[in-house]
């Protein structure tokens, strides 16, 4: 069965730190760009950092620049997300996506293969 599973998710206090992962299986990530999008309640999933296939470049949202760091290891078939200095802002459910095109994926939101979410919540 092809699937992402996302892993990680939790409570931490404003300032902590959680390293997200993104599994892949029944399929390989190497030519997949990987995108991590969340969704706060009432509103819309947005993008938070993508990685691209072959070379690795990275994007972030500017909410999260210099926070948060996108990571693949191919080797592992998984993806991370490392979030420091969380904010109660960053409440959300956290997903992964898989996409050939990575701007359709940053972009569009269009996905070959989306996880089914992990809760991060960040309060005192």
């Amino acid at each position: 069965q092809e699937q992402l599973v996302e892993s990680g998710g939790g409570l931490v206090q404003p300032g902590g730190s959680l390293r997200l992962s993104c599994a892949a299986s029944g399929f390989t990530l190497d030519n997949y760009a990987i995108g991590w999008f969340r969704q706060a309640p009432g509103e819309e999933r947005e993008g938070v950092s993508c990685i691209s296939s072959g070379d690795s470049t990275t994007h972030y949202a500017d909410s999260v620049k210099g926070r948060f760091t996108i990571s693949r290891d191919n080797g592992k078939n998984t993806v991370y997300l490392q979030m420091n200095n969380l904010k109660p802002e960053d409440t959300a459910v956290y997903y992964c996506a898989a996409g050939l095109d990575r701007l359709k994926l940053w972009v569009l939101l269009s996905a070959d293969y989306w996880g089914q979410g992990t809760q991060v919540t960040v309060s005192s």
